[in-house]
């Protein structure tokens, strides 16, 4: 969707005041001796986000009706302000991981699920940004993500579909360089 400037900074606020609340709330509740189960489900579902990002974006951004269509606005107009909306995306990270793993296990379990994905999508997006509005050094870290969203975006967008990581690219054969 187009967002406005303030809809679309508003992930690079709202999202660490939510993970940092999640974060208190979630370790108190775990408690001291529970605390490095909680910091290993956080690292865990960390990981877990690269997996949905790549899945998300080869198979929901490049193929599902409308969800397409905004899509391939931000390939074509990849500076602008095209993006989910803050109350969207957190109430998806709610009803798909937060609420389902605390109706399941307990509030210190979904605390640390959520703030593990959504450390994820807070770090998704933060590169996503950088790579389309910085110009980063060569040969950095970010250079070689950019480069490899630029071959996605200009030269074959049925590959490239990881942006925070190739590592699912490589797994699934859709690496190109």
């Amino acid at each position: 969707m187009q967002l406005g400037l303030i809809g679309y900074y508003s992930d690079f606020v709202v999202y660490p005041l939510v993970i940092a609340l999640l974060a208190v709330t979630g370790l108190i509740e775990a408690g001291e001796e529970s605390a490095p189960d909680w910091m290993g489900t956080v690292i865990a579902c960390l990981g877990l986000w690269t997996l949905t990002e790549y899945v998300l974006h080869r198979f929901v951004l490049h193929h599902i009706p409308y969800i397409r269509d905004l899509h391939d606005r931000h390939h074509v107009e990849e500076r602008s302000s095209v993006g989910t909306p803050t109350w969207l995306s957190l109430g998806v990270h709610a009803l798909v991981a937060f609420f389902p793993v605390w109706m399941v296990s307990d509030f210190a379990t979904a605390s640390a699920a959520s703030c593990g994905l959504m450390l994820g999508y807070l770090w998704y997006i933060s590169i996503h940004h950088m790579i389309h509005h910085w110009h980063p050094t060569h040969p950095s870290y970010l250079y070689t993500l950019k480069r490899r969203h630029a071959v996605h975006h200009h030269v074959d967008e049925t590959a490239n579909f990881g942006v925070t990581s190739a590592v699912w690219d490589r797994v699934f054969g859709t690496a190109r360089l």
